[in-house]
C-alpha cells in the first residue's frame, strides 16, 4: 500500500506542476502582442477561413506536409498513435467505460506500435539527417528517448510481463475518486508510470508547448488582411508616433 501512496502523491504533485504550468504558458502566449501582421501566405482573409487552416495544420500538419514528407509521416503517425494510445487508456479512469472508448480498443492496441513506428523514423531523422542533426540539442534526443521508453513499457505490459489490469484500474479510479488503492507490483507498470510522471513534469518547460502553442503562431491565427485594416498593438495605439501618423 506504501507504494501505491507514493505514486499517487507524485501523479497529484505532477498534475497540479503539468496544469499550472501549460495554463500560465497560454496566459502568457495570450498577453503577448503581434506587432506585426504576419501570416503566412497565401492566407486566408476570414475569419472562418482562418479557422478552417488552423484545424488543418491541428489535424493534419499542412505546413510539415508542405516542408518535409518523410518529416509530416512520422510526425503524424507518433501524433495519431499517441491519441489513439491516450484514448484507449480512459478505460482505467472510467466505470462503466464510456461506449466510445470501448468501441476503440481493438484500435488502441495498435496505437502504440504506430505510435513507436513513428517515434523511431523521427529519431532517425535526427541522427541521419546532417542539417537536422546539426541543429538538434541533447534535449531533442531526451525527449524523443522518453516517449520511446514510456511506448516500449506499455507495449512490453501487453506483450511481455502481463500486469494485473483489475488491479491497476482500482489504482487509477482510485486516484480519480482520492480513494486509494494498492498499485501491483509489476517493473514495466513501474517504469511506464515513473516515465509518465517524469513527461508531465517536464511538459511545462520543454519544446513540448508547441501543443497549445499552435494556436497562438501569429503566421497561423491571423487574418491576411494589411490593406484593408491597419493592425495596432495596444501598446502602440497611443504612442507619439501612432498620434502624429492619425493627425
Amino acid at each position: 500500500m506504501a507504494l501505491g501512496i507514493t505514486y499517487a502523491i507524485l501523479f497529484y504533485l505532477a498534475s497540479v506542476i503539468l496544469v499550472a504550468g501549460v495554463v500560465s504558458a497560454v496566459l502568457r502566449y495570450a498577453r503577448t502582442p503581434a506587432p506585426l501582421v504576419i501570416p503566412t501566405t497565401p492566407a486566408p482573409v476570414t475569419r472562418a477561413g482562418v479557422a478552417a487552416r488552423m484545424a488543418r495544420e491541428v489535424v493534419f500538419f499542412e505546413s510539415l506536409f508542405k516542408g518535409s514528407k518523410w518529416s509530416w509521416l512520422f510526425g503524424w503517425l507518433f501524433h495519431f498513435g499517441m491519441l489513439i494510445a491516450l484514448l484507449r487508456h480512459l478505460r482505467y479512469f472510467t466505470e462503466p467505460v464510456w461506449w466510445v472508448v470501448m468501441m476503440i480498443q481493438w484500435l488502441g492496441i495498435y496505437g502504440g506500435m504506430v505510435m513507436l513506428v513513428g517515434l523511431i523514423g523521427l529519431w532517425a531523422r535526427r541522427v541521419l539527417v546532417d542539417r537536422i542533426r546539426y541543429i538538434s540539442a541533447p534535449s531533442d534526443h531526451l525527449m524523443l528517448l522518453l516517449f520511446l521508453a514510456i511506448a516500449g513499457s506499455g507495449l512490453m505490459m501487453k506483450y511481455g510481463q502481463h500486469t494485473d489490469i483489475v488491479s491497476l484500474k482500482a489504482f487509477t479510479l482510485g486516484l480519480v475518486t482520492f480513494s486509494w488503492q494498492p498499485l501491483p507490483v509489476d517493473a514495466p507498470l513501474l517504469i511506464h508510470l515513473s516515465l509518465v510522471i517524469v513527461l508531465m513534469l517536464v511538459f511545462p518547460f520543454s519544446k513540448l508547448l508547441h501543443a497549445p502553442g499552435v494556436f497562438f503562431s501569429p503566421t497561423r491565427n491571423m487574418r491576411d488582411t494589411p490593406r484593408e485594416h491597419r493592425h495596432l498593438t495596444p501598446w502602440a495605439q497611443h504612442s507619439p508616433a501612432t498620434d502624429s501618423d492619425q493627425s
